[in-house]
């Protein structure tokens, strides 16, 4: 397995990367992915998380055809509106192209959680904290290997077709889609706001 990088650094470098080049991403990455990722910390330490590495084509297709419904519909009008600032632009403008290409990235993995029966909706709510500390575990570790990936929710939103591309078993809820691939942009600092802002010490003042 690839060597990772200072974790220092993969923190304050981890830039979304949504335009990626469709070049093969070697297996024994991917599977150092899902093994980073199953070693977060779960609810009860159920250990519960599910992990699909898609590469099949077909399904991959699939896949882009629901997530281009959901951005068609809500992302793509808001690029209309005039307030929108230049940074925003850019990043809604990564998401288009994050639409137009979902179908060529070299893997999209599939972060679930099971439960023991078949769950509503407020369980599943209820139980994300179970699956997104893996996924924060897969995104540092993609960073590290010099491998670009951000998650996303909008392929996901028709639960009944993403249970049938997929074949979910009815206890099974897919959470987040991460597409993986080399970057096509440069990885550098993010850009956060500063603590003065968003941090308090035992009460919140303004």
């Amino acid at each position: 397995m690839s060597q990772p990088m200072e974790l220092h650094e993969a923190i304050y470098n981890c830039r979304a990367m949504r335009r990626l080049d469709n070049r093969e991403v070697p297996e024994d990455q991917l599977i150092q992915l899902i093994d980073a990722a199953n070693q977060a910390p779960s609810g009860s330490n159920a250990q519960n998380a599910r992990w699909i590495v898609v590469r099949d084509a077909q399904v991959k297709q699939q896949l882009a055809d629901l997530n281009r419904i959901s951005v068609e519909a809500y992302v793509a009008p808001s690029l209309a509106d005039p307030r929108m600032s230049d940074k925003r632009k850019r990043m809604m403008e990564a998401v288009l192209w994050q639409m137009d290409h979902l179908h060529e990235a070299p893997a999209l993995i599939i972060a679930c959680l099971t439960f023991f029966e078949e769950a509503d909706a407020l369980a599943r709510a209820r139980s994300a904290g179970s699956i997104w500390p893996g996924i924060q575990n897969l995104l540092l570790t993609a960073r590290s290997l010099g491998l670009g990936a951000a998650p996303t929710t909008l392929a996901l939103g028709d639960t009944a077709a993403v249970a049938k591309i997929l074949n979910l078993p009815e206890n099974m809820t897919a959470y987040a889609l991460i597409p993986v691939g080399y970057p096509l942009g440069k990885f550098g600092p993010v850009s956060r706001k500063p603590l003065t802002k968003i941090m308090r010490f035992d009460r919140w003042s303004d």
